[in-house]
């Protein structure tokens, strides 16, 4: 019977299905938490019911609560009861274009929810490592003000400085970041505030472009499963801005999971990592037309919409060497081309099988 308990919180999402499997793979009790708010997000598309029935599944003994991280008391009862040994929190509402016709519900989930969360802790489980998925969107478009190398089907760094991508102690203040960037950016000042205040075992994780098979991925969000999707649907796909040529490093799911685990064996204290593919697992979205037509052999359909999204990044990939200092044993394991392959493979299969 498995000894320690693992709270996961947005759990039928894409990183916290992938971090429930996981962990009660490596022994971990599971409860997950998800009030399946991506339907609310996102409409029919975004519905994660799916989800949930593979890890009641997949994982013996899986416990759900179909519980709204607002809810302040219903989340400080929950942990109270559980005082879980590992708190990994990826609830939020994931869209920087949807957060503007959502402000107040936006920064609810993404901060209130997270202060909701730290705060229980504080109170039932301070020693419990706590994990929360922030983003790359914390920087803003401060990242744009970089030096870049316009190449035939990418951007990249000009600047020597970034040839590893960018480091943790890049500015994340005076710059524009969406209101989703500014929600996100407040979780993350809290979970360093927790840790470092009460001396709490808490991490932000900034993430890069987490992908993988089990996205349900929509325009608004989910990159690279959203592209693979129209390919194979002969959707079109619109690009905003940048000639198509804007880069982003893919981390698939399971090493964003595998990472959390390394953390929760050997927690720091208001520790903070850019969490993404690196410069080996970057690419732009005409780079990632290319992949896709090559897989599935069906052209891509496209239109190019001149003006960008409000604060994207024209480049952005990771820098992973903290990550790897401070966590030997960790390490990217899945390329750019298994992600391809995993994600048209699982989406063809939801196609063929869409209740499944």
């Amino acid at each position: 019977m498995p000894t320690q308990k693992a709270l996961i919180t947005g759990s039928c999402g894409l990183i916290g299905s992938e971090v429930s499997v996981y962990f009660s793979r490596a022994g971990y009790a599971i409860t997950g938490i998800d009030s399946n708010h991506r339907a609310v997000f996102f409409g029919p598309d975004g519905d994660t019911a799916w989800s949930l029935e593979r890890l009641r599944r997949d994982i013996p003994g899986y416990r759900h609560e179909g519980v709204d991280i607002r809810d302040r008391e219903k989340i400080l009862a929950l942990i109270e009861e559980l005082r879980p040994d590992v708190i990994v929190h990826t609830a939020a509402q994931p869209s920087h274009d949807r957060a503007a016709a959502i402000p107040f519900l936006d920064f609810e989930v993404n901060a209130l929810g997270t202060l909701h969360l730290l705060e229980a802790a504080r109170r039932h489980c301070p020693e419990s490592p706590f994990i929360f998925t922030s983003t790359n969107k914390v920087y803003g478009d401060r990242p744009n003000a970089i030096a870049l190398a316009e190449l035939e089907t990418r951007w990249d760094y000009a600047d020597p400085a970034y040839a590893n991508g960018i480091a943790e102690d890049f500015s994340i203040d005076q710059s524009k970041h969406s209101l989703f960037g500014a929600s996100k950016a407040a979780a993350d000042i809290l979970v360093q505030e927790y840790g470092r205040y009460f001396q709490m075992p808490t991490c932000c994780l900034r993430g890069g472009c987490l992908t993988g098979p089990n996205h349900s991925g929509v325009e608004l969000h989910g990159f690279l499963s959203y592209l693979i999707k129209c390919n194979l649907e002969g959707r079109e796909y619109k690009v905003f801005g940048y000639k198509g040529k804007q880069v982003r490093d893919n981390i698939h799911s399971e090493d964003v999971a595998r990472f959390m685990l390394e953390f929760a064996k050997a927690p720091r204290v208001a520790e903070v990592y850019n969490i993404g593919g690196g410069k080996g697992n970057s690419c732009s979205i005409l780079g990632s037309f290319r992949k896709i037509e090559a897989i599935t052999g069906k052209p891509m359909q496209s239109r190019y919409v001149e003006e960008n999204r409000i604060g994207d990044h024209i480049c952005y990939y990771s820098d992973l060497r903290k990550m790897q200092a401070h966590y030997p044993k960790w390490g990217i394991t899945k390329s750019l081309d298994d992600i391809f392959g995993e994600i048209a493979e699982s989406s063809l299969a939801r196609l063929a099988h869409p209740a499944s």
